[in-house]
């Protein structure tokens, strides 16, 4: 899965789901070949019983389950966890304080004090059998992501000391946004957004976090050679709006 890949220093590819909620979703995913998929609850319309039925049918073929939670809050990362999420990504992080308030709720004691669901999604619907239950936890740790979106320039000037938080696992860049943050909308191959986002990079191999980004592709190839590993590439209406552009194209007088 995606998750151990990353764990092992490998790149992980995957994309980004903000309209389809069928949760064939994630067989077509698993079958194109990608790592993951992240469902979108910061702008897209999903249910929670919706990222369930998805995420189900993504870890039984061993697909990375991320989500976007809309918010900071125990309510979401707790419980998209709970529901089969194997990892946890917070928009527009940037302070320490934010940091410790994911890794808390997204990790079992020490590291976190997320709460001991017993059995659900996140069990695969079994017990945790003749495992302990301080072995579960500790599994569910490493098998778990908590990934940093790095979208502001205030949290670009506080990465160090966020990549230092103990339990965070990954720092994503989201260049739209930082670009907007930054006073330079819409210039992502510029010098100051360069600048910034090797930041991030080095703070992340400092402190030994995984190095994300979702982006286009231009900037993700620019930066695949330069310590990227999570990579995430499009969103599911764009997909299809190419698709059906392609077929209008082609065969339309």
């Amino acid at each position: 899965m995606a998750v151990e890949k990353l764990r092992e220093g490998l790149s992980a590819v995957g994309t980004m789901v903000r309209m389809v909620g069928n949760p064939a979703v994630a067989l077509v995913a698993a079958n194109a070949g990608l790592d993951f998929i992240m469902l979108d609850l910061e702008h897209g319309p999903f249910s929670l019983e919706t990222l369930e039925n998805v995420f189900k049918v993504g870890r039984s073929v061993g697909l990375g389950c991320f989500v976007r939670v809309p918010e900071l809050s125990k309510s979401y990362v707790s419980r998209c966890l709970d529901l089969g999420a194997t990892g946890v990504m917070v928009p527009m992080l940037e302070s320490v304080e934010q940091a410790r308030r994911l890794v808390h709720w997204a990790k079992f004691a020490p590291l976190g004090s997320r709460g001991f669901g017993g059995v659900g999604a996140h069990t695969g619907y079994q017990s945790v059998g003749g495992e302990s239950t301080a072995s579960f936890m500790a599994r569910a740790n490493l098998e778990t992501l908590t990934i940093a979106q790095i979208e502001t320039a205030q949290a670009i000037r506080d990465i160090d000391s966020i990549a230092e938080v103990e339990g965070l696992d990954a720092l994503l860049i989201g260049p739209n946004d930082l670009a907007i943050s930054m006073g330079c909308p819409g210039d992502l191959m510029g010098e100051r957004l360069d600048r910034a986002i090797s930041q991030v990079a080095e703070a992340a191999k400092a402190h030994g976090k995984i190095f994300g980004m979702h982006a286009p592709d231009p900037l993700t190839e620019r930066w695949l050679p330069r310590g990227l590993k999570l990579v995430m590439s499009g969103l599911d209406v764009n997909v299809i709006l190419s698709g059906f552009k392609a077929i209008a194209q082609r065969y339309k007088p």
